[in-house]
């Protein structure tokens, strides 16, 4: 059904239909004049497709949709997510690119609105990535938005960027953006095109409605090709994403260079310093700024994003800092500046829109909106940017790629899983400490009861065999086998488990000073002789010795109300 076919037959425009509750600051849908027609919530869920439930650090999955009812926009905002507070001040609510005006067109009540709405909403292409990412727009704990530069060098002026056959383009910048679960604070995390890593197996939805499975790299291979090599689509990314960071993702936005240049432009420009000057009129992106500050947009902004020439060692790491900077620096514009005029907001959605490829689960512009309110609530001094931490691929002779830290990648990748802010640390770790004693709240089996079955997933060798008589001769559990390695390394240290077997296995993390993110319970009750799993991670440091959450990453960061000269 599309944005025109949602009418009433008596022929009243969608856009009159939606009326403001000033009590609790949603959009209800108003049937008709009657007084005492009922009104269906904006928020409420789709009758029909029940939300799964989710728990910290498990996320819920796509299942298939079900048919809306006729008189139900296609666009209402996902179920199972938190219930609205009252509407606050603009630039408190709105974020990034899309939130202010999205959000000025569906509060319009009129037919201006309407024609907005039903422009932006053909704007939008959507990517069916099947069971990758969450059908919900927002839904309560953290989200996770992986936000993909695509280097396709299709439209005017973007053949001198590189190669002209890349027809399809690879994740080039790529941002993974990580929104706290009480939205207080996020994390933006650049992904480097040419770190190297193993591209899991993924399947491709085609034009056809078949799937095409598409196998995985044997051997490291540069990130890039996540996406657009053998048929790669953004689910592909997602899930190469999920395997570096042990996170689950719930969205995807994907952008072309000529976003670039229709947002800076839109925005009325975005304002750089720089402390030399480049100019690199003859080194392919034709950039050419003086020292100090500059206001770039358009061909200028894409050329600054691009550029290498004069950089510190011209790489791709220094590019990226250059990024990050300017994306800082067009929040800040739209927060200070564009979102206090309404037709600077408009263009800004026409431009975002227009240039954008999200999943069906943001498909539309009131699901944007959706997300773009929770984002909005984060202050940008308490939103970190930072490149994945790496180190030069030591494979290589002469290092042209990276590789994860091994030390510095495990600890961010930990505070993420973990919700744990970089820039609020120390409450956040109390409220992981919150989290973990209201998991492992209830009874307690005896030492003596524990059945457990230790293996080693990626700890130190012997790891499980030191464990083990760790526990049968200090701890008194005597019901404890080692099985040797895992099947496949983990991520970090977990304790499976059946629901009935709950107070051994509080006991055990209590013995192990195992955090709540190891504690995964299972579905269906085991029987008294079945034991527990218990898999070492590389945590995991010696038996002994409690697992702990870090506290900080080694890595340089930047905030995004930092400005670049830093005036």
């Amino acid at each position: 059904m599309d944005a025109r076919s949602r009418g009433q037959a008596d022929g009243t425009d969608p856009a009159d239909q939606w009326v403001l509750n000033p009590e609790t600051g949603e959009y209800e849908l108003r049937m008709n004049d009657s007084a005492e027609q009922p009104k269906t919530p904006r928020s409420a869920p789709r009758p029909g497709s029940p939300a799964p439930a989710r728990v910290p650090g498990q996320r819920g999955r796509r299942t298939a949709p079900a048919p809306a009812p006729e008189d139900a926009p296609e666009d209402a905002p996902g179920h199972g997510r938190r219930k609205r507070k009252p509407k606050r001040s603009g630039k408190k609510k709105a974020l990034m690119w899309t939130g202010g005006a999205l959000g000025l067109v569906l509060v319009g009540g009129s037919a201006f609105a309407y024609y907005w709405y039903d422009r932006l909403y053909g704007n939008i292409n959507t990517v069916d990535i099947g069971g990758v990412g969450s059908d919900e727009a927002v839904a309560d704990g953290p989200v996770n938005l992986l936000v993909i530069g695509n280097d396709v060098r299709t439209g005017e002026g973007n053949e001198a960027y590189g190669n002209r056959t890349n027809v399809t383009g690879h994740a080039d910048t790529t941002l993974l953006f990580h929104m706290s679960e009480d939205r207080t604070n996020a994390t933006v995390v650049s992904i480097p095109r040419d770190l190297m890593i193993k591209i899991p197996d993924c399947e491709s939805k085609q034009s056809d409605g078949s799937v095409k499975k598409i196998p995985g790299s044997t051997v490291p291979t540069k990130f890039n090709e996540s996406y657009g090599v053998n048929g790669r689509d953004p689910g592909c990314t997602m899930l190469t994403v999920e395997e570096i960071t042990g996170l689950e993702l719930d969205h995807f936005m994907m952008f072309d260079f000529n976003a670039v240049k229709t947002l800076s432009t839109a925005v009325g420009g975005v304002q750089v310093c720089l402390e030399k000057p480049i100019k690199d009129l003859d080194g392919g992106s034709g950039l050419d700024l003086p020292k100090g500050e500059s206001t770039i947009q358009g061909e200028d902004a894409l050329s600054f994003l691009r550029n290498r020439h004069g950089l510190k060692n011209e790489s791709d790491l220094d590019r990226i800092e250059m990024q990050q900077k300017f994306v800082a620096s067009m929040l800040r514009q739209l927060k200070e500046d564009t979102l206090d005029s309404p037709s600077k907001m408009l263009d800004v959605a026409d431009a975002a829109t227009k240039s954008l490829t999200v999943d069906k689960g943001i498909g539309s512009p009131g699901k944007l909106l959706a997300l773009a309110r929770e984002l909005g609530k984060i202050d940008l001094k308490n939103i970190t940017l930072m490149t994945l931490p790496v180190i030069d691929n030591p494979d290589e002779p002469t290092p042209v790629t990276v590789v994860p830290n091994p030390t510095e990648a495990p600890k961010l990748f930990s505070m993420l899983q973990n919700d744990i802010s970089l820039t609020e640390v120390k409450k956040k770790e109390k409220d992981a400490k919150d989290k973990q004693a209201e998991l492992l709240e209830g009874a307690r089996a005896e030492a003596s009861e524990i059945r457990v079955d230790v293996l080693n997933g990626g700890g130190p060798g012997g790891a499980a065999q030191d464990t083990l008589n760790w526990l049968q001769t200090g701890q008194g559990v005597a019901r404890s086998t080692n099985k040797g390695n895992a099947p496949a390394d983990v991520d970090k240290t977990r304790l499976e488990y059946a629901p009935n077997q709950a107070d051994q296995a509080r006991k055990l993390a209590d013995l192990m000073g195992l955090p709540a993110s190891a504690m995964k319970p299972g579905t269906g009750d085991a029987d008294a002789t079945t034991p527990m799993t218990l898999t070492l991670g590389p945590d995991f440091k010696k038996a002994g010795v409690p697992i702990t959450l870090p506290k900080k990453v080694d890595a340089k960061q930047s905030r995004a109300d930092e400005k670049m000269c830093g005036k």
